[in-house]
């Protein structure tokens, strides 16, 4: 486990051109070395309880309620065998960040190649459980789009994709979010991987749109390192992705006014998530991408035991 960790620092993954090897090398060096898979418990919820059965994996008995009544009682769960999960991933121009010659010399992740190996990584993790799986690529509209489904050709499908698409046209996600809420019919697990770097209001309306339509939704907030720290020191000319703007600018003047704006956004997105029961997760470019998965599924798992007893 040592050795291979060594190799998933973002810097070398970005060199990796396969994105299928590239997620297959992110899940294995997490889930390798562990007792239990960190996915264990992330595609079900709690429903009900049942008398236990011969036969039953005790693993399952409630000894809350054992102790209550001095009867075994079986959890329960809404999806017991395959998840039905919709991976929705922001293709939009914002997230082609750094610009290419950058993120080369640099050796990082631009955000689209960050959120396509973490979309990559959780399907990959769902085709093992042979859950359904399904795809959608989106700026201010659709651009491809995968119906989820259980099948040995999905993945390989769903990462061809990815790897043919380019990052380019602007965001808008409040009709868009609302459209697929609609589309989607039964209940699934909604995934959502982008910047959000649009209007705030639009983006909490589309959510609690597919909220509302009583899907399961995570939130993957995907943002590189600079637009978290600010960096810059010299005299800078910023050039909009999706907008056709410059601004030459001495950094610093900017840099406290913007930090702060940047953590009155993520704060009124996290607080929003926390508030309506969506799962948030801030994810820098700079952070391990085995580690970040790990952690967050793991706190995941261990938030909805908690709500099960």
């Amino acid at each position: 486990m040592s050795d291979s960790r060594k190799y998933l620092r973002p810097e070398i993954l970005s060199r990796i051109s396969r994105l299928e090897l590239r997620a297959r090398t992110v899940v294995e060096g997490f889930v390798s070395g562990m007792h239990r898979s960190p996915y264990h418990g992330f595609s079900v919820e709690f429903a009900e309880h049942r008398e236990y059965a011969p036969g039953d994996d005790i693993r399952h008995i409630d000894w809350r309620v054992f102790a209550k009544s001095d009867r075994y009682y079986i959890k329960q769960y809404e999806e017991e065998t395959n998840l039905r999960s919709h991976i929705l991933l922001d293709c939009s121009g914002s997230m082609d960040y750094p610009d290419a010659r950058r993120a080369a010399r640099t050796g990082r992740m631009t955000k689209w190649d960050y959120a396509s190996t973490v979309a990559a990584s959780l399907a990959f993790l769902q085709s093992k459980q042979q859950d359904a799986i399904g795809l959608t690529l989106f700026d201010h509209e659709i651009r491809r789009q995968i119906p989820s489904a259980a099948n040995p050709r999905q993945l390989s499908n769903m990462i061809r994709i990815i790897e043919e698409h380019a990052p380019h046209g602007k965001t808008n996600v409040k009709i868009l979010f609302r459209y697929l809420a609609d589309r989607i019919k039964r209940r699934s697990m909604v995934v959502v991987i982008s910047d959000f770097l649009t209007d705030l209001d639009d983006v909490i309306a589309g959510l609690q749109r597919l909220r509302h339509t009583r899907h399961e939704v995570m939130v993957m907030h995907v943002l590189d390192q600079d637009e978290l720290e600010f960096p810059f020191e010299d005299q800078t000319l910023f050039e909009g992705i999706e907008f056709d703007q410059e601004l030459l600018t001495d950094p610093q003047a900017l840099r406290k006014s913007y930090l702060e704006q940047v953590e009155r956004f993520i704060h009124r997105l996290r607080s929003f998530c926390v508030d309506t029961r969506i799962d948030y997760v801030l994810l820098s470019t700079a952070d391990r991408l085995d580690v970040a998965l790990a952690t967050f599924l793991a706190r995941r798992s261990h938030a909805m035991r908690t709500r099960a007893r």
